[in-house]
Formats: structure tokens, sequence, C-alpha cells
């Protein structure tokens, strides 16, 4: 599975900023949607994003050919006519896509948001999950092998090709 960056109306001004912030103090500024991908002990893929202060509304999951995205809005508790001091938290609408890739049952995904965190839980389709294969041992009718048999220390005579 992979993970790339999605954000369709983000504002370059803005990202030009963060960059020129970034270079300045030589750290990485979040990003509007943080997020963590691991697998669990069933085999289930888990993708938790951090979306604190977004309404829940605004929050889409989707799954087409492959891709999950998640998409989500956040509009700031101010209105137009306040004076802002600081804004550093991201605002607006922002996304993530991940590759699905081979092996996951896309039509049972679930997806839970709770204190901030949108919680996705990718299930492992059954045909991809590992299983043992039981082996059944038959008595009679059994396929017999020919060959020579080489006791310990003797060679078995080289073949001249004759025949006869």
């Amino acid at each position: 599975m992979s993970v790339f960056r999605f954000e369709p109306f983000h504002d370059p001004a803005r990202e030009f900023n963060r960059l020129m912030s970034m270079a300045a103090s030589g750290s990485r500024a979040p990003l509007g949607m943080p997020l963590d991908v691991y697998r669990g002990d069933d085999g289930s893929y888990h993708v938790q994003a951090d979306l604190p202060g977004v309404d829940p509304d605004s929050i889409e999951v989707t799954v087409d050919s492959g891709t999950l995205t998640i998409q989500a809005t956040r509009t700031p508790s101010y209105g137009e006519s306040e004076q802002v001091i600081v804004a550093e938290r991201s605002q607006g609408s922002f996304g993530r896509q991940l590759s699905l890739g081979e092996g996951v049952d896309s039509d049972n995904l679930t997806a839970q948001y709770a204190d901030g965190v949108l919680h996705v839980t990718i299930p492992v389709s059954p045909r991809s999950q590992p299983r043992r294969v039981e082996i059944t041992h038959t008595t009679g009718g059994g396929r017999t092998i020919s060959g020579n048999t080489v006791e310990q220390g003797n060679a078995p005579a080289p073949s001249t090709g004759d025949a006869g």
C-alpha cells in the first residue's frame, strides 16, 4: 500500500510561505491531515487520520479503482470581521489518497470518527489470507516410482550403453 498527498484546493501562496518557514526554521510543518497506517494482527490495514476541529459531516471517504481517498474541510471558528493575530492551523479543504493494491477487500471498508481522529479499517480479502492446505493420505492405488537402490559405500556400476 502506498501513500501520497492530495490537496486539490491548496493555496499556492500559503504553500510557498510554509516552505519558506520550514527552510528558515529547519523544521517540518505538520501536514493538514497527518496519518498513521499499520497492519493489525488479523492482517487488516488500519488508517488513522488526525482531523481535529473538522465537522464530521464534511469528511468523505471513497474508494475508486483501488484508491482510497479521504477528504475533509476545516472552517475557521472566527468570522471575517474579526482580527486574526495568528493562524497556524490548516484550514480549508484537504485530502489524502492511498493506493490499496492487491489482496484487500475494498467492498467492506469501515470508517469511524471520534475525538478528532478518523479510523478506517481495510480488511484483507479472504482469498489472499494465508491458509493451511490439508494433505490427505490414501491407501492403495498409489503410484510407484522405480529406481536404482544404492547401498552405502557402493557406487552404481556405470552404464555402457549396451542393452543385451
